[in-house]
């Protein structure tokens, strides 16, 4: 074995593996570092063994093996999980990924997507191009990915065939007219034998083109210091009173001790004073160094803010249009609240409106309202306040988001931004004489949002109407806003599917919040079945206004209550998308009013209620 000793002048290549599901794509990546001399003497001979065991080629040694490292992988024969590999020759090294190729792991393909400069789109010679690799080579495009190597693999089980190889060449460079591919190279190979991934095989000699080895030392992806200077801000550095710096991972650009920056969300400047590293101090940095930046000035910046050029600033808006790949089981629903990650930032957003999804098998752009797995689309995003960011074709760091789901923390999301939508910058916030805290004071008590949530036959109208009455009696000012009577007006246009329930709220949300601020105590009785936008509703107004009460009814109670003969209707399938029938109801977990209907009848609950929100409202004295 060759003992490589890596120097810092030999460039670095990310890359990734990707196609259709038994391409070779774990057995081309072992071929690549086993005949480089890139496998330890003890990993060849526990090579040689799992073989025997896990093989998928006879007595002869399976390569994929170096690389399917999940049990799981080995015994089915495919890659699952994102496999990351290191290589090296003499010219160059290689971080590679070796990503799924079956259509449920397309997110995982995405993942090692993010990151790669090159990306290897294995083909089976004897299938020629399929859906996944027409799916994988729009995705490597849609994450930035600008050279491509279309490996036409197992050209041995062709008879090394020039004609279908260049049918397959041919075909594949009329789907690229479609992408923004800088190079494609397509090589005849054979990952199992080896023909044509390091050594030149005599069994294509009517190919005059490079090996994939040759061609992978001496591609040259754009340099990634390019572009203005942008550093997200990790962490502010304050090991004691004399220090203060800003820690992070530099996303563009080159910096220097006394350049000018500016601070992307307020537009103050200073200049760099250091750049500390834990070896010291240096001159200069540069993409992908973390350091700590100390400025000439005290300004105030804290973790998820911005550090740029002050010539060439990114974005700051709280609206944008971004492509999206979706990423979970459960379906994107426009409105519902997520959790957005871009930069250092996190802040709580929405997908304001799904503008199309596309079909990756021919690319039409289709109408939508939700997307499944491994679906793309283009979308609008809305942010609870404005963060920074550039277009992702500008710079792959900083115009890259997740979404994650509030409830599970799963990610279900990556996006990649498009542009800031003009509305962003066009909408002002108008400053008002008379804020709520006057408006609180005339009417003679605080204000709040009491939500009734509960399935349908539960009680809440009942429940709210009567407290209204109460709290009306006693002087204050109220309003009830009812799941039906709003149904007649401001939302008269929305049905009953999970897209349609999540918009619903996401409006009544926001009249609560209005009504919440010009000091009124307004009750809210809807089903409102999921967590998600009970919670955006909660977080839209400041701690301790918004009230959840959960009126719990057994659905069986509730069937023999049925004052509007749904469950009936529901039962008899006259009705679809019925909460507690074909629809989910997802209970509240910590309400701050608990209600059990079976124990108590309608009015003491109102007077329970009462007599405990008279204190926290200010109607003691009412």
């Amino acid at each position: 074995m060759n003992d490589i000793t890596l120097t810092a002048t030999r460039s670095l290549l990310r890359l990734l593996t990707c196609g259709s599901v038994d391409d070779g794509k774990s057995t081309l990546i072992g071929r690549l570092m086993f005949d480089t001399d890139n496998i330890p003497d003890d990993q060849r001979a526990a090579l040689e063994q799992d073989s025997k065991k896990f093989g998928t080629d006879g007595a002869n040694i399976d390569y994929a093996l170096l690389v399917d490292g999940l049990e799981a992988e080995r015994e089915q024969g495919i890659t699952i999980d994102v496999a990351y590999r290191f290589m090296a020759t003499p010219r160059r090294k290689f971080i590679i990924a070796d990503t799924p190729g079956h259509e449920q792991y397309t997110r995982n393909m995405a993942t090692g997507a993010s990151t790669a400069q090159l990306a290897i789109l294995l083909v089976d010679a004897s299938q020629g191009l399929l859906t996944q690799t027409r799916r994988h080579a729009f995705i490597a495009d849609l994450l930035g990915i600008r050279h491509v190597v279309l490996a036409v693999n197992k050209i041995d089980l062709i008879r090394y065939d020039q004609a279908k190889f260049d049918a397959i060449a041919t075909e594949f460079a009329t789907l690229a007219t479609r992408f923004h591919f800088e190079t494609i190279a397509t090589i005849p190979l054979s990952a199992r034998h080896g023909d044509n991934v390091v050594h030149r095989s005599e069994n294509l000699g009517w190919y005059s083109g490079p090996t994939l080895l040759e061609h992978l030392e001496t591609v040259e992806p754009a340099a990634a210091t390019s572009g203005p200077f942008r550093f997200p801000v990790q962490w502010v550095n304050r090991p004691d009173a004399n220090f203060r710096g800003y820690a992070g991972t530099i996303a563009g650009g080159t910096i220097h001790p006394g350049d000018t920056i500016v601070v992307a969300g307020s537009g103050r400047s200073s200049q760099i004073a250091r750049i500390v590293t834990a070896d010291g101090d240096r001159a200069a940095a540069s993409v992908g160094d973390a350091v700590t930046l100390t400025l000439a000035d005290e300004l105030d910046i804290s973790r998820g803010d911005s550090l740029a050029s002050p010539d060439a600033r990114p974005e700051v808006a709280d609206q944008f249009a971004a492509d999206l790949v979706w990423m979970s089981d459960t379906p994107l629903l426009p409105g519902r609240p997520y959790i957005a990650r871009i930069g250092t930032a996190t802040i709580s957003g929405v997908v304001s409106k799904i503008r199309h999804k596309i079909n990756v098998n021919n690319f039409d752009e289709l109408a939508a309202d939700n997307l499944a797995l491994n679906e793309v689309a283009l979308v609008n995003i809305a942010l609870a306040a404005p963060v920074a960011f550039d277009a992702y074709h500008a710079n792959r760091r900083t115009g890259a988001f997740i979404l994650i789901d509030r409830v599970s923390n799963a990610t279900v999301a990556a996006g990649m931004v498009r542009h800031a939508l003009r509305r962003a910058s066009n909408i002002h916030t108008q400053a008002l004489t008379i804020d709520r805290a006057a408006r609180e004071a005339r009417n003679g008590h605080r204000p709040a949002i009491l939500w009734f949530t509960g399935l349908s036959g539960s009680g809440k109208s009942t429940i709210a109407n009567l407290l209204e009455t109460k709290l009306h009696l006693l002087g204050a000012h109220t309003y009830l806003l009812d799941g039906d009577n709003i149904r007649h007006g401001l939302n008269r246009d929305l049905g009953f599917t999970d897209v349609d329930r999540v918009e619903n709220i996401r409006r009544v949300g926001e009249v609560a919040k209005l009504f919440a601020d010009a000091g009124m105590i307004v009750l809210v009785s809807f089903i409102s079945p999921f967590r998600a936008e009970r919670r955006m509703a909660r977080e839209q107004v400041e701690s301790g206004l918004f009230h959840e009460v959960f009126v719990d009814t057994p659905i069986d109670i509730c069937r023999q209550r049925d004052p509007k003969g749904l469950y009936r209707k529901a039962d008899a399938g006259q009705i679809r998308n019925f909460t507690g029938i074909d629809s989910p109801y997802e209970p509240p977990e910590a309400p701050e009013f608990h209600l059990r209907t079976t124990t108590n009848d309608p009015n003491a609950l109102a007077d329970d209620l009462l007599a405990a929100l008279r204190p926290q409202l200010g109607l003691t004295g009412h």
